[in-house]
């Protein structure tokens, strides 16, 4: 589970570092050879705080190398907040006009993403007999509309009709 961090969070460098570390848990690495970015030469920097790396091997990397996030040119900070509205479970309409980004890319990637994180999930059930849920109906019925009203007047509503009624 993805935790969101609050403090600082729209700061570019803090965000880019903190997308790191959740992209390459064990360290930027060159997808070539394996090198660490630490071992490789800045190519670029002119959309710090995403750095350009050339490896040893003479590829050339950025942090969203082996990811979804490859040749995107947003911030860091929306990528996380676009990361954070999928989390929180937004709709895609809502979550676009917030950050005034084009529907259909946002549901494409929603997609990609969701696909990703079900070839990541195991086949087989969760052995536990009990399974915390205490989030899965935070949303529920909030895309229904409202119930149907009687076409009656509240008059009207409480009083029986003048036609006879057969129980049985």
């Amino acid at each position: 589970m993805l935790s969101f961090p609050t403090d600082g969070l729209w700061d570019e460098q803090k965000c880019h570092d903190w997308l790191v570390n959740i992209l390459h848990p064990r360290g930027l690495r060159c997808d070539r050879c394996g090198r660490l970015a630490a071992d490789a030469r800045v190519h670029r920097r002119d959309r710090a705080p995403v750095l350009y790396y050339r490896c040893n091997c003479g590829r050339i990397y950025n942090a969203f190398i082996g990811t979804i996030w490859l040749g995107t040119h947003r911030p860091c900070s929306q990528i996380i907040a676009i990361l954070q509205g999928f989390a929180q479970g937004k709709s895609t309409a809502h979550l676009a006009r917030e950050l005034d980004i084009d529907r259909g890319w946002l549901l494409e990637l929603r997609h990609k993403i969701q696909a990703h994180a079900e070839n990541g999930c195991p086949p087989e059930a969760l052995p536990d007999p009990v399974v915390e849920v205490d989030e899965m109906y935070q949303n529920a019925g909030e895309k229904r509309g409202a119930p149907p009203r009687s076409r009656r007047s509240t008059t009207q509503a409480g009083k029986q009709s003048p036609r006879t009624r057969h129980l049985g």
